[in-house]
């Protein structure tokens, strides 16, 4: 791996760069100034509220008390600004290889191409290659794929289609794959459907999609931490900014300083920038034990309190109580599992046809709470103990009453989410006993889907709100037209941006990829939705 060349001369300027939040966009912020604006590492600060940075990418914990990550990004070929920027950081195993190569090489060496998308009545489904779709439904779909977002504003999923769309299994397969709820935007999931229809022709395989050697805190987000440590970027965790000071007018206005939680001022130059992000998928998040629910108790954490405090006292922040006012809508419970012994791990692979690590995600269709589940390649962290295996899986209706277990999956302990589990795969005392032993830790994300919720123009600020002279926003939160939320490369696209309009020092990210605009994708994806 070389490091690509910086486009301009160091910047010799004491000018100064403040990045509130230490997720994904925080970190690629970082970056980008520093490989492609030319600013020395040693003036560029994150404040990030938690103990370690990362965002929602994340992974943490250890064999004897259990592994947990609370989710995962997907990736596929297009995510342009992700892999450029990936290609930068070199990968944690090998400084040789970036962490873009080790991706692509991890994928080559493990292709993923399930062979059990669905299981009903505890065997893989006899129509899980079938989307099941109605005339109507296809219909329904193209129109949408047609329509102009505009006129879009404000409606949920279930304003556009019928009842018979959600019983279907182009339904159930899309929704756990991307996390969509009926209540969600209508435009959002048009934007899915325009930005990944490349994928039709592998969808009910999940093939396509790319995964990564490692859980995405180790994969990704060290070696971005160290990469940037190394140039001396201050990364500064459990420190959380509360209050942003403005000054100006609408029409010309700049931060002049931050207010963090010790009641301290750190004072910003009109020639300094500060970069925002604004809200979070995965603040306020709550963990459970194998006897314990998480707490339903929804707290708000920072990142949504610096939002609304921004939004209700300055023009151009949006709305935030769009996305974070109804955590009945935005929340679902997933959990991780260790355990000692591989038995349930070869079980899966005779049940799936799938080698550990190849399948992805495997959903029960006559699950209430719609669990799904994944089973990654081992080691799934770097340093696992040999000898555990982890998987990870969650439930999209955790409001609902289990199946067996006569609770929400939000009051579910995690030893009582396994036996929901292991009805639904029909295992016997016998092979339930592969359990004994194992950690299970249940996660409860108030938030996790907060940035499908309907939407209305304006309820997401610019990246570069108007009269912002030294401030842009970045992250889930803004607005980028034609891409994606809930995916890195959306996280990505707003550092790039909002850098760009900053230092205007950098070029502006790529468009986004127009694969809806190539008549041998729409060729292939009308004849997945047609069956033939």
């Amino acid at each position: 791996m070389t490091e690509r060349q910086v486009k301009v001369s160091k910047v010799t300027s004491l000018e100064q760069h403040h990045i509130v939040g230490g997720g994904i966009a925080g970190l690629a912020t970082a970056v980008y100034l520093i490989r492609d604006a030319g600013v020395e590492g040693k003036n560029i600060r994150i404040y990030e509220q938690l103990g370690v940075a990362g965002g929602s990418l994340d992974g943490s914990g250890d064999a004897q008390t259990g592994y947990m990550i609370r989710g995962g990004r997907m990736f596929e070929e297009h995510f342009a600004c992700t892999f450029d920027l990936l290609n930068s950081i070199p990968s944690s195993d090998n400084p040789d290889v970036s962490v873009t190569e080790d991706i692509m090489a991890f994928n080559r060496m493990v292709p993923g191409s399930s062979n059990c998308r669905l299981v009903r009545n505890g065997r893989p489904a006899e129509d899980r290659f079938d989307l099941t779709l109605s005339a109507q439904g296809i219909i329904d779909i193209n129109r949408l794929i047609l329509h102009s977002e505009r006129t879009l504003a404000g409606q949920r999923i279930e304003d556009w289609f019928d009842t018979s769309f959600f019983d279907s299994n182009f339904w159930l397969m899309w929704s756990t794959m991307f996390s969509f709820q009926p209540w969600h935007s209508l435009a959002e999931m048009r934007r899915y459907l325009r930005r990944f229809i490349h994928l039709f022709s592998g969808f009910t395989r999940i093939a396509g999609i790319l995964r990564t050697r490692y859980n995405q805190y180790d994969a990704l987000i060290a070696p971005v931490v160290t990469w940037l440590r190394d140039r001396g970027v201050r990364v500064a965790t459990d420190t959380r900014v509360i209050d942003v000071t403005i000054e100006g007018t609408r029409q010309d206005r700049l931060v002049t300083a931050l207010v963090l939680a010790e009641k301290t001022d750190v004072k910003v130059g009109a020639d300094d920038r500060v970069y925002l992000t604004l809200g979070s998928m995965t603040d306020a998040t709550v963990q459970g034990s194998n006897h314990n629910a998480p707490d339903l108790e929804d707290q708000e954490g920072g990142a949504w309190t610096l939002w609304r405090k921004l939004a209700a006292e300055h023009e151009g922040f949006g709305r935030p109580e769009a996305f974070c006012g109804d955590t009945d809508k935005t929340a679902w419970h997933s959990f991780t599992v260790t355990m000692d012994c591989p038995d349930f791990f070869e079980f899966m692979e005779d049940f799936t046809n799938n080698r550990t690590g190849t399948g992805g995600l495997v959903t029960f269709a006559d699950s209430s709470w719609v669990l799904s589940i994944v089973l990654f390649h081992q080691p799934h962290f770097r340093g696992q103990k040999h000898g555990s295996y982890t998987f990870w899986g969650y439930g999209l209706r955790g409001d609902r009453t289990g199946d067996v277990i006569k609770k929400p999956m939000w009051e579910a302990t995690g030893d009582e989410i396994i036996k929901e589990l292991s009805a639904h795969l029909k295992l016997t005392k016998q092979e339930e006993a592969w359990f004994e032993g194992a950690r299970v830790l249940p996660c409860r994300m108030p938030f996790i889907t907060s940035q499908f919720m309907p939407r209305q123009p304006g309820d997401r600020p610019d990246v570069r709100p108007n009269g912002a002279r030294n401030f842009a926003v970045i992250g889930q939160f803004c607005e980028l037209p034609r891409d994606c939320v809930f995916t890195v490369e959306y996280s990505v696209r707003s550092a790039c941006t909002a850098v760009a309009a900053l230092t205007a020092r950098t070029d502006a990210p790529p468009q986004v990829a127009r694969t809806d605009l190539d008549p041998m994708v729409l060729i292939r994806a009308a004849r997945v939705l047609l069956g033939i």
